[in-house]
This record gives C-alpha cells, sequence and structure tokens, in this order.
C-alpha cells in the first residue's frame, strides 16, 4: 500500500460516516411542512433524527476500534433489510444499506492494514 493510499484509508469511512449522516439527517427535514405545532415538530425533528445518532454513535464507537465498525455497520445494513424487507424499492435498500456496508468495509480494511503493519 501506498504512503498516500495509507493514509488516507483510515479517514475514508469517518468521512463517508458522516456524509451518511448528513443524507439520513436531510431526510428529517419532511417534518417542518406538516403543519404541526412547535412541539409536534421538535418531538417528530427528534424521531427522524433517530436513524443518524445511531450512525454517528456508531462512528463514536468505531473511531477508535475500527474493528468495532467493521462488525456494525455491515449490521446496521442487514438490521434495515430485515426490518424493512418488502416494504421499499430496491433502491432504497441500495441507497441506504449499500454505504453502510461500504463503510463497515472500509473500517475493516483499516484495522486490517493497522494490524498487518504493527505486526511486521
Amino acid at each position: 500500500m501506498s504512503e498516500t493510499s495509507g493514509r488516507l484509508l483510515p479517514w475514508a469511512p469517518r468521512f463517508l460516516t458522516f456524509a451518511l449522516a448528513l443524507f439520513l439527517a436531510m431526510f428529517a427535514a419532511d417534518v417542518f411542512g406538516e403543519g404541526l405545532s412547535v412541539g409536534q415538530t421538535i418531538a417528530a425533528l427528534l424521531i427522524h433524527l433517530i436513524p443518524t445518532w445511531i450512525v454517528l454513535l456508531v462512528l463514536a464507537a468505531a473511531w477508535r476500534h475500527e474493528w468495532v465498525g467493521g462488525v456494525l455497520f455491515p449490521a446496521l445494513a442487514i438490521a434495515y433489510f430485515a426490518l424493512t424487507r418488502g416494504q421499499m424499492h430496491w433502491t432504497a435498500y441500495l441507497m441506504l444499506s449499500g454505504p453502510l456496508l461500504l463503510i463497515g468495509l472500509l473500517f475493516w480494511w483499516s484495522w486490517s492494514e493497522r494490524a498487518r503493519v504493527r505486526g511486521a
């Protein structure tokens, strides 16, 4: 692995996780057009942001222990698929589970490369 890719690999899953969190948070904006009261809007916003918080909590756990991200991000992808099986168009699975799987693979790869370098 080149020096540049060795420096970028640990940061790629972290950056992609923040991008995914922003993408998920964007879906919470639909609560503002529903004509709810302020309290109801805040409650609905907090509920809609739960997936974003879950992704960010997994990132916090994986930040220091990359193997955790290699396990939990694919687990989130599988959980999303299992919980919504048959209810969504296949593109929804691709857009939500795909990045989770990719992030998990990148965390796993980064962890294995770091372990290989330490062992060498």
